[in-house]
C-alpha cells in the first residue's frame, strides 16, 4: 500500500506568528505591571549530543520552546526578540572550515535570515555586543530568560548563557508562563501540521491492522509503522517511542523501553495495544489503537473494548469550551465500571464505586494531555492549580476548563495490572466490588486503550484521528475492506499552505 498524504511545505510564518502572539502577550503583561516596555527575551536553541564519550552524534531535535518561536532545525542557534520594536535577532554558530569537509556548505548568515523569516541575523559570539547596541533603554539591557518547572517531567527549563550575560540584567521568572500559555492554544497553522501528523499516523495505524498476524514480533508493526510515516511522511522523527504491546503486555502503561522492547511473539487469541504517533516539524500526533491479534474479537474482549470505546465517545461527545478536564476524566471512570458491571465483572452500586475510587484501579492513568511541539505539551497545571491527590485524578496532566484552539488527547483505558488489582482484592473498601471468578478469567488479557487527538472549538470539538474505531471497521479492515485514504483527512484547513 502507498499513501494518499504527501508531506507538506511548511511556511515559518507559523513561528512568526508565535513570536508576535509572545510578544503582545508580554507587552500586555508588562503594561499591566507598570514596568517598561523594553528589553529582549532570549533563548538557547539545543546542542547536539554524542552517545556518552564517543563520537557518534545521536539525532538532533530541536528543544521545544526554541522550535515554538524560531523553526529551527540546526543545533547551537539563540534566538531573541527584541521587546520595545518587535525584532527578531537569530545567532547562528560560527563554524570553522573543517565543517564544509565534513558535514556539507557552510550557510550564509543571509540564509538564516531569509529561511527563518527573522529581522537580522549575527554569529552567536556576538550576542553579547548586539543586544548592548540594539538596547534603547537606561542602564543595564534587562534579558528575559527561560526557566519554569515542566508539571510533567518536574524538570526545570534550562535558561541561556553565553560569555558576557553579567553584564545584563536577567529576569527569570516572567518568561516561562507567558510562553508556556501561548503553546496551550493553537493558531490554525499549527492545527493544520497536527492534523497532518495525525492524517499520516491515522494511515500508518490502519496498515498496522492489516499486516498484523499470529507469529509475528513486537517490534515488525513497530517497524511498518516508522516505515509508513518515514516513506510515504517525511516524518523523521516519532513523538515518543513506540509502544506495540501484546497479550499481558498491553498492561504494561509504558512498554517499549529498553528493558521491555517490543520483543514478544504474538500469539493467537491475545489483543494488540499499539500507541505510537509520528512528528512532523516539530509537531507530533498521539494515537492508540487496540485489536485482536487474529482480527476478530471475542465476547470478552469484545466486553472490554466497548467498554472504553463508550467512555472515548462519551468523553468527545461532552468536550466543548468551559467543559473541566477533571469531569471528563470522572465521566470515563464511569461509563467504562458501568460497562464493567453490565458484563459481570463488577458487582455493586457504581456510585459506591466511584466513591472508592474503584475506576482508578482499571485506569490508574490520566485521560488525557495537551498536544502539540511535545507529545506532553506543557500548561497542563496553571499558577495556583494543584494536582489532586485521589488516585487515578493524581495521575492527570491537567486539570484545567478546556478552552477553544487546545488539542487534548482522549484517551481513556481499562487493564488487569496484577500490581492493582491484587491490593483491591484485599481491600474491604473496594474488594465486594469484585467478581473475583470474572476478574481471574481476564488474569493475563492485558488492556484495552482507545487513543485519539481532539480539538476543541467554539461548538465542541473536533476528532482529528482518523482509525477504525467500531469492533466492525477493525474487523472488516483487518480482513481486508477499504478503508478509504480519501477520507482520512477531513479537516478543513481553511484554504492555508502549512
Amino acid at each position: 500500500m502507498g499513501s494518499s498524504q504527501w508531506p507538506p511545505k511548511v511556511s515559518m510564518e507559523l513561528h512568526v506568528n508565535n513570536r508576535e502572539k509572545l510578544l503582545a502577550s508580554l507587552r500586555q503583561h508588562l503594561s499591566d505591571s507598570s514596568r517598561p516596555l523594553h528589553g529582549f527575551v532570549l533563548l538557547q536553541g539545543g546542542e547536539e549530543q554524542t552517545r556518552y564519550d564517543t563520537d557518534h552524534l545521536e539525532l538532533f531535535r530541536q528543544e521545544s520552546f526554541f522550535a515554538y518561536l524560531f523553526g529551527v532545525t540546526e543545533p547551537g542557534f539563540y534566538g531573541a526578540i527584541d521587546i520595545a520594536t518587535g525584532d527578531s535577532l537569530l545567532f547562528a554558530p560560527r563554524l570553522p572550515s573543517e565543517y564544509a569537509v565534513w558535514l556539507g556548505k557552510i550557510k550564509q548568515l543571509s540564509y538564516f535570515k531569509e529561511h527563518y523569516m527573522v529581522s537580522t541575523t549575527f554569529f552567536s559570539d556576538e550576542i553579547a555586543s548586539v543586544l548592548q547596541q540594539h538596547y534603547q533603554g537606561a542602564g543595564k539591557p534587562l534579558l528575559f530568560l527561560l526557566h519554569g518547572l515542566n508539571t510533567d517531567s518536574n524538570n526545570f527549563s534550562k535558561p541561556a548563557e553565553f560569555q558576557g550575560i553579567d553584564k545584563f540584567d536577567k529576569d527569570l521568572t516572567t518568561l516561562h508562563p507567558i510562553l508556556t500559555e501561548c503553546r496551550v492554544i493553537k493558531s490554525k497553522l499549527e492545527i493544520a501540521l497536527i492534523q497532518y501528523a495525525n492524517d499520516i499516523s491515522s494511515e500508518a495505524h490502519v496498515e498496522v491492522m492489516r499486516k498484523t498476524k499470529v507469529g509475528m514480533k513486537e517490534y515488525q508493526l513497530e517497524s511498518i509503522f516508522l516505515h509508513h510515516t518515514y516513506m510515504y511522511g517525511g516524518c523523521r522523527h516519532c513523538s515518543y517511542t513506540c509502544i506495540c504491546a501484546t497479550g499481558e503486555n498491553s498492561a504494561v502503561l509504558h512498554y517499549g523501553h529498553a528493558a521491555a522492547p517490543n520483543d514478544k511473539t504474538l500469539e493467537d487469541g491475545d489483543m494488540a495495544l499499539f500507541d505510537m504517533g509520528a512528528e512532523y516539524n516539530f509537531y507530533g500526533s498521539d494515537i492508540t489503537c487496540s485489536f485482536p491479534i487474529n482480527g476478530k474479537f471475542t465476547s470478552d474482549q469484545s466486553l472490554i473494548y466497548n467498554a472504553v470505546l463508550d467512555a472515548h465517545n462519551a468523553v468527545i461527545s461532552s468536550m466543548k469550551p468551559g467543559v473541566n478536564w477533571v469531569d471528563m476524566h470522572i465521566l470515563a471512570e464511569k461509563v467504562i465500571l458501568e460497562s464493567l458491571k453490565r458484563g459481570n465483572v463488577l458487582l455493586g452500586d457504581v456510585e459506591d464505586m466511584m466513591a472508592a475510587r474503584l475506576g482508578a484501579v482499571f485506569m490508574p492513568h490520566g485521560l488525557g494531555h495537551f498536544l502539540g511541539i511535545d507529545t506532553h505539551d506543557p500548561g497542563g497545571y496553571l499558577q495556583g492549580l494543584e494536582r489532586r491527590k485521589e488516585p487515578g485524578l493524581k495521575s492527570l496532566r491537567t486539570i484545567r476548563d478546556l478552552r477553544e484552539g487546545m488539542v487534548i488527547t482522549v484517551e481513556p483505558g481499562c487493564y488487569f495490572i496484577d500490581a492493582l488489582l491484587l491490593p483491591a482484592m484485599d481491600n474491604p473498601m473496594t474488594t465486594k466490588f469484585l467478581n473475583q471468578e470474572a476478574i481471574n478469567r481476564y488474569k493475563d488479557f492485558g488492556g484495552v486503550r482507545i487513543e485519539s487527538d481532539v480539538l476543541v472549538t467554539a461548538a465542541g470539538c473536533y476528532n482529528m484521528t482518523k482509525c477504525p474505531r467500531e469492533i466492525g471497521e477493525i474487523e472488516g479492515v483487518m480482513a481486508g475492506a477499504p478503508w478509504p485514504a480519501k477520507n482520512i483527512s477531513t479537516h478543513d484547513r481553511n484554504g492555508l499552505e502549512i
